[in-house]
């Protein structure tokens, strides 16, 4: 049986006014919890040089708190997009097309993108980014500042769709806990990664992780318990979970599908030893 894939996208409108206002919306000093429900209209924003796109902001630095990345996510219309998506030079970017199809240019090379395609781009590469379709569509961006090593060569950019990434299961869970990698875990020039995480229905992650990692979690798919720092919070197709270093953390997936989710982590650098000071 082939498995239908599907990934959540915030759902934009606005409630009605018999809606309860108390949601699960959570913000602490290790963890936040930005739930589909409030994911609406009113709370995006636009950008200088794009035609027809709106954005949910859902994660950006902040000082004492996540501090590498930030996260979006960007519905185009139609003829919607743009020729000069990054003002920043030294940012990378990481795209996952939610729904819908875009063409992508990545210095001249030019690519179509479906739901469950992933583009990597490197630092300082030109990018154009268009919804030629009749139809909206919808995709998640992570940008961060690549941590330069001089000795390794340069990156190149990729795009591949996620049935071409393997699942590898987790040691010891009889293959209810994978993970699909869209990075080589031992390419040390990467110094983030972004994975699909897939956990069957009853499957756990089983043990309360804390490291030094930041994560992004966009729940692509199906329902979970996950335990942020001392916390057990339900989640579903939609939400996100954005957690600072050292917040434990740890899920029981629950429902009848397996529970999915886009997952950031940056890796493979020095902890870096400023805090902002001046130097000495």
């Amino acid at each position: 049986m082939t498995e239908t894939l599907t990934y959540a996208f915030p759902p934009g409108g606005l409630p009605t006014q018999s809606e309860n206002p108390e949601g699960t919306a959570v913000f602490t000093e290790a963890y936040a919890v930005i739930p589909a429900s409030v994911q609406r209209d009113i709370v995006t924003s636009f950008l200088p040089g794009w035609n027809g796109m709106r954005m949910w902001i859902l994660a950006r630095p902040l000082t004492g708190f996540a501090e590498t990345f930030a996260q979006y996510a960007v519905e185009l219309a139609p003829a919607g997009g743009t020729s000069d998506p990054e003002p920043d030079i030294e940012a990378q970017a990481i795209l996952f097309v939610a729904f819908g199809e875009v063409r992508l240019s990545i210095g001249g090379a030019r690519s179509i993108l479906k739901a469950g395609s992933l583009a990597y781009i490197p630092a300082g590469a030109h990018w154009e980014i268009w919804n030629t379709s009749d139809a909206p569509c919808g995709f998640h961006w992570i940008r961060k500042r690549y941590d330069h090593m001089q000795s390794l060569n340069p990156l190149e950019a990729f795009t591949i769709h996620e049935t071409e990434v393997v699942k590898s299961a987790m040691p010891n869970c009889d293959g209810v806990w994978a993970t699909q990698r869209f990075f080589d875990p031992f390419d040390l020039r990467h110094d983030c990664h972004v994975n699909i995480v897939n956990i069957l229905p009853g499957g756990r992650i089983p043990f309360a992780e804390t490291h030094v990692m930041e994560h992004g979690l966009y729940v692509l798919s199906g329902t979970a318990k996950y335990l942020l720092n001392k916390d057990w919070v339900d989640v579903g197709p939609g939400d996100f979970m954005w957690l600072r270093a050292f917040c434990p953390q740890a899920c029981i997936a629950t429902g009848d599908e397996p529970f999915r989710y886009l997952l950031y982590k940056d890796v493979n650098r020095h902890a870096s030893l400023d805090l902002g000071g001046p130097r000495r």
